[in-house]
């Protein structure tokens, strides 16, 4: 089934946006995070992506803990959450808390070993992959540090491992309403063999038709962000679009 993701981006606790994964691109939408998870489930989001900036970019997370904590006890649909989860306990403690499904990024580069832990911890479903690329190659420790490894490569080396969805991120569109590469998203599932979620760049109801047009492919999913946060993308109409299905 073909889901779309409203990002909730955490930082200092309050829901930011970013442009291009840029700090000081920083937007603050809103100082109740709960709340604004209760505007998506209410306008008929079925899952939720949170992300923990804070994590990602190693600074101290405990007001997006505290957040986390409230956007799980706020509402019923399920939750996928990455951002820093670097170490198999931290992600037990985010699975404890009420999250579905953990989101590896940087330790699936560094240390690829503890995907398969975590796989044999939690299960396959329960683990997704972040691979966030610019011009190709997979970038890290919040999108500051490149790492030399082709995005391609790397996601057919986690398939391998037993990962079987990837929220793939194209880092020069997100957050700048470009439009999302359909084509592309579908040509990362076929090579790869991952089920994608796309991510990055969301700007009108044609990139989520587009998107479905691809679903074949293993395309099954996007996340959308700014476009929610600035009014582009009303999310009813957004899950009118896939209402078909």
């Amino acid at each position: 089934m073909f889901t779309i993701y409203p990002a909730i981006d955490l930082r200092g606790g309050r829901v930011v946006r970013l442009k291009q994964g840029r700090a000081e691109s920083e937007i603050a939408y809103s100082d109740d995070p709960a709340a604004t998870a209760r505007r998506w489930e209410r306008e008929g989001a079925m899952w939720l992506h949170v992300v923990n900036l804070d994590g990602a970019f190693g600074e101290n997370n405990v007001l997006n803990t505290v957040a986390l904590k409230n956007i799980l006890a706020a509402v019923q649909i399920p939750v996928q959450f990455g951002g820093g989860l670097r170490d198999v306990d931290a992600m037990r403690r985010a699975l404890d808390l009420g999250v579905k499904r953990v989101i590896l990024g940087t330790v699936a580069i560094e240390h690829p070993d503890i995907v398969r832990q975590a796989i044999d911890a939690f299960g396959a479903e329960r683990v997704a992959l972040a691979i966030d690329a610019r011009e190709g190659i997979v970038a890290t420790r919040g999108w500051v540090q490149g790492s030399g490894i082709q995005a391609l490569e790397f996601g057919k080396q986690m398939r391998a491992l037993g990962i079987p969805r990837a929220i793939v991120t194209d880092i020069a569109r997100d957050g700048m309403l470009r439009g999302i590469d359909a084509a592309a998203m579908a040509e990362f599932a076929r090579v790869t063999g991952l089920r994608v979620i796309a991510s990055g760049g969301v700007a009108s109801l044609d990139d989520i038709k587009n998107l479905r047009r691809v679903e074949a492919t293993g395309v099954e999913g996007l996340i959308v962000g700014q476009a929610l946060y600035t009014g582009a993308v009303e999310l009813r109409e957004a899950m009118a679009v896939i209402s078909d299905q």
